[in-house]
């Protein structure tokens, strides 16, 4: 039986072809969470909406030939967007936002990583463009829609009754969908890829449009709130215990808590921080997260120095890097501090030249500033080992008291270390990722315990207070399935990944004698107000979101940027709320709340001050607040 392609407009089979693709995208090879049979009829339909929508324009040209390049070229960049969702979906179980495409300066740098995220067979999800080019171009007489005005009309009207119709079901199963999009798969899983870039425009063009119409305020509202929930009246005990002493921090890559005191292959993965955690000058923080969103390294460094959220979209180090902050940096540097960053990397990625003035750091030691060859590389650059051996001679330079922040390269995805650096042997599993993860964490633990010798034998050790801190994560949820074997879990469920958002945080300081492990919840929100504490530094009146984490008077939770949160008794992600303890869900809804898929009345309070503590941060960074306050009249 022939098929009659000549009564099928090719706008009709393009929303066909276009729409099944993106659905096999959605479905297969990201991994968005489908709760209910609802959700899986919308994700089926949204694709083929938004295809309709955009193909369906092709009727109003009147020529044949402008319309069939219409829906060539249509079909071309939507398969462009797709792929690039794919690839980066790949790296960071996220979707792409506009400021992400600023940060394009950056893809130079990737290198290997790129190249990882490609696969073989990502060249079928093209297959039919080809079909579209090829009928298009053989067949345009027989493929031309011919509609009188009406029927133009017709087809237009339709579009945006499917569209009307596939976010009035979105919003029955996903209330308040755009006020509250934190989380960008709820977006792509209710309205659809393409609906979601726009959207994101939209946020974008409003974004830009808050500095403006900033007038400062706002900030009297934002200031009464931390007076309200902060807790800030009183320094803790620790108060001034680190007065005058350099501060080097050390920002470890991608390092995950679940290593620490663990094992693979039946060998220790981090021996020397496990012995940190036994210190009798250490405080190891088992229950600290990481916080960062799209922006990753950088945005834990915005986070650190300024004790404000990152942004939801994008990474803030490019996108507002010119901003006014009152940022650590600064504040030491009023205190007497040298302050700077040694990272063996070029000065425009992530935007750092600019942004690092806006911080106040004195001096950034980049790659120029190191040997950097052949034989001591490795992937995103210098090796840990030579970088910390190099930055020592550095800091003996510096003049004292110094504020240095040292970022690590070699546990940096795709994870690649030369056998002749490997002390253990990689795990065994469905994901190279994970399998590599291990010999490079253990790589940067080697390093680190390199990095304390050389401080002591530089005669730095003594007068310095040591912070380690992971970054960010490096396994991504694309790897749970592997994640789930190295754990001995059934699955990784949304309380189970959160959890794996812990990472390492280490106070070392030298003498003191009275460390500890320390089970609060914390985050990376609080190392400003934690530092400045031990350091002897008052800073009551600042504009901050983080608490001391020596002090009795925290507020008891930690926001993650997506709007999930973990606070002492529960942790709420992916619209459930669980218990923290015991990591079972929390079933105490009405049956109004059920309908409208609410989420349950234990974590409704701390969730409602996590989107307006959010909120607030957000409208410093965009409004630009700063510029408004006068800190030296505080």
């Amino acid at each position: 039986m022939k098929l009659q392609f000549n009564k099928l407009p090719l706008f009709i089979l393009a929303t066909f072809l276009f729409g099944v693709k993106t659905y096999l995208v959605y479905r297969f090879m990201f991994s968005i969470d489908l709760e209910n049979m609802m959700q899986e009829i919308i994700l089926f339909i949204n694709p083929f909406v938004s295809a309709f929508l955009v193909f369906a324009m092709s009727v109003w040209f009147k020529k044949q030939q402008r319309q069939m390049k219409f829906l060539r070229y249509t079909v071309l960049i939507g398969s462009f967007i797709i792929y690039a969702n794919l690839v980066f979906y790949r790296s960071f179980t996220d979707f792409i936002t506009i400021p992400q495409l600023f940060q394009a300066s950056n893809a130079a740098d990737l290198g290997s990583s790129i190249l990882t995220l490609i696969k073989p067979y990502d060249i079928l999800l093209f297959a039919d463009v080809i079909i579209i080019w090829l009928i298009s171009k053989r067949r345009p007489e027989q493929m031309t829609a011919r509609y009188p005005k009406s029927g133009k009309v017709f087809a237009l009207a339709m579009s945006l009754v499917l569209v009307a119709g596939n976010f009035f079901l979105a919003e029955m199963e996903r209330p308040q969908l755009f006020t509250r999009a934190f989380d960008r798969e709820y977006l792509v899983k209710n309205i659809g890829l393409f609906n979601y870039h726009i959207y994101d425009i939209a946020t974008q063009a409003k974004a830009k449009t808050q500095r403006v119409f900033a007038d400062g305020t706002e900030l009297p509202e934002i200031q009464a709130y931390m007076d309200e929930n902060l807790k800030r009246s009183e320094a803790s005990e620790l108060f001034g215990v680190a007065k005058n002493k350099n501060v080097i921090f050390i920002n470890a890559e991608s390092i995950q808590s679940f290593v620490i005191n663990n094992k693979v292959n039946g060998a220790p993965i981090t021996p020397f921080l496990n012995s940190l955690t036994k210190d009798e000058d250490t405080f190891y923080f088992e229950n600290f997260y990481h916080q960062t969103e799209q922006g990753k390294t950088s945005d834990s460094e915005f986070l650190v120095e300024n004790s404000l959220y990152p942004l939801s979209r994008g990474a803030v180090f490019f996108t507002h890097g010119q901003n006014e902050y009152h940022a650590m940096p600064e504040i030491l540097g009023e205190n007497g501090y040298y302050t700077s960053v040694l990272h063996a990397n070029n000065k425009s990625f992530w935007n750092r030249d600019q942004m690092y003035q806006s911080l106040g750091f004195d001096h950034y030691y980049g790659e120029e500033s190191y040997e950097i060859t052949e034989a001591n590389s490795i992937g995103w650059g210098l090796k840990d080992k030579p970088f910390f051996e190099q930055s020592t001679d550095i800091l003996q330079e510096m003049e004292q008291p110094f504020y240095s922040k040292l970022i690590t390269l070699t546990n940096h995805f795709p994870f690649d270390l030369e056998e002749e650096d490997r002390s253990i042997e990689p795990y065994d599993s469905n994901s190279n990722t994970l399998n590599n993860y291990f010999p490079t964490v253990r790589y940067m633990d080697e390093s680190i315990e390199l990095f304390f010798e050389e401080l002591k034998q530089a005669g730095l050790y003594e007068d310095s207070i040591i912070v380690i801190m992971g970054d960010h994560n490096g396994i991504s949820a694309n790897h749970n399935r592997a994640m789930s074997q190295y754990l001995g879990k059934d699955e990784i469920t949304p309380y189970d990944y959160v959890q794996l958002q812990r990472v390492p945080l280490f106070i070392h300081i030298p003498g003191y004698g009275n460390g500890e492990v320390k089970s609060e919840v914390a985050g990376q929100i609080d190392m400003k107000p934690t530092l400045l504490n031990l350091l002897g530094i008052k800073n009551k009146q600042d504009i901050q979101f983080g608490n001391d984490l020596f002090s009795d008077q925290r507020k008891d939770f930690i926001a993650l940027r997506n709007g999930s949160f973990i606070s002492n008794e529960y942790i709420y992600t992916s619209d459930t709320c669980y218990n923290r303890e015991t990591g079972e869900p929390i079933i105490e809804e009405t049956d109004e709340q059920s309908e409208n898929n609410q989420p349950p009345n234990a974590c409704d309070s701390i969730r409602e001050q996590v989107e307006k503590e959010l909120g607030y941060s957000d409208d410093l960074i965009y409004g630009d607040l700063f510029r408004f306050i006068n800190f030296d009249k505080k």
